[in-house]
């Protein structure tokens, strides 16, 4: 339908001052504009692990940032706690990840503060997931941000990982995971020296070793930066609540990943 000036009906109704929002609402394929790569525009970030331990869960990212074939920042964080006992990753655009995480984080304070007791993780876990299908126009757009979530699990005393992806599906990992550019070489080098019965200090060399592994084929990945002293983000979930460890406890192991694959090409978690 047509208004008297061939213009659609849509110009003639009383509506946002806006431009952007009208266009949403009448030709929303026309936002994004043509030819520009969401990818060389925008920092990103990759990449993502999270396994189980026999204490509770391991979350660990590397520090690279790109925006297409450009390494944007060198150490850039990409792992959180989100509370007490729940830790969140996050991968793809950097600024919307990150401000996500802020957003996130305030949802779990305040609603433990009106009901005076915390959200259970599966509560946790779909809170995230209707945050991330809040962000789905974004998403098309090219701008998506991909979560990791862990926690320790407190009704069953045991470690728990969640996955997602850009419309919000939430899925529930059994024993390890990862997201990002790198994942795939990550998934397969924790499928080989990942065990369920591990204690967190074997659970943080095998993570340390995924990111490895993904720096090492995956140009999006950054690997340790041990002239710098930049070191992956490791995050630790467990009885005792979650926490991130310090440059003092994770170099260390670093150092032994890099001097072990000097002498040889597959690691270990020895």
């Amino acid at each position: 339908m047509t208004s008297p000036a061939g213009l659609p009906s849509a110009y003639g109704l009383a509506g946002t001052a806006s431009f952007s929002e009208f266009l949403a609402a009448l030709h929303p394929d026309r936002l994004r504009t043509p030819g520009v790569d969401a990818m060389a525009v925008a920092p990103h970030g990759t990449t993502i692990v999270a396994l189980r331990t026999a204490d509770g869960v391991v979350m660990a990212g590397d520090r690279r940032a790109t925006m297409g074939n450009i390494i944007a920042q060198h150490d850039i964080e990409k792992v959180f706690a989100a509370d007490d006992f729940s830790v969140i990753g996050i991968a793809g655009t950097a600024g919307l990840a990150v401000e996500l995480v802020r957003l996130f984080q305030v949802e779990l304070e305040h609603y433990e503060k009106i009901e005076g007791v915390p959200l259970s993780l599966d509560g946790k876990a779909n809170r995230l997931a209707s945050m991330l299908r809040g962000q789905l126009g974004l998403a098309l757009q090219g701008l998506a941000v991909v979560p990791l979530f862990a926690g320790f699990d407190t009704a069953a005393s045991r470690g728990r990982i969640f996955s997602y992806d850009v419309t919000g599906g939430r899925y529930e990992e059994h024993d390890f995971y990862a997201v990002g550019s790198g994942s795939a070489y990550a998934r397969g080098s924790m499928k080989k020296l990942f065990r369920p019965d591990a204690p967190t200090s074997d659970g943080v060399s095998v993570a340390l070793q995924a990111l490895y592994d993904a720096a090492d084929d995956d140009s999006a990945t950054g690997g340790p930066d041990l002239a710098r002293g930049i070191y992956p983000v490791v995050a630790v979930v467990d009885p005792d609540g979650s926490r991130i460890l310090t440059d003092s406890e994770v170099g260390p192991v670093v150092e032994r990943i890099v001097a072990d694959r000097r002498t040889r090409q597959a690691g270990d978690a020895s």
